[in-house]
């Protein structure tokens, strides 16, 4: 892990997101304090991203095909597609 100061990132930001895409993780200081941290956006959730399986795809087509067939509007695919909370089902 490499540390820069505020100044150096900011002057030389392209060359540090090159870096960065290689993956190197890159610490921003200010006055030798950290207060930032370059990271590729997958190292920065620790996990790959969630992708739906045939199953849910499948339930998520026959939920659509009854809705299509009922008096369907455009705000139903909300409910097929996001909980209650609004985060993806």
């Amino acid at each position: 892990m490499s540390v820069v100061g505020a100044f150096e990132a900011k002057t030389k930001l392209s060359e540090l997101l090159a870096r960065v895409e290689q993956g190197e993780e890159i610490v921003i200081t200010r006055r030798g304090k950290p207060v930032a941290k370059l990271v590729a956006p997958d190292a920065a959730s620790g996990k790959e991203p969630r992708r739906a399986t045939a199953d849910e795809l499948l339930r998520i087509g026959k939920e659509f095909q009854r809705l299509v067939q009922d008096d369907f509007a455009s705000t139903d695919i909300n409910d097929i597609l996001y909980d209650a909370d609004g985060l993806p089902k």
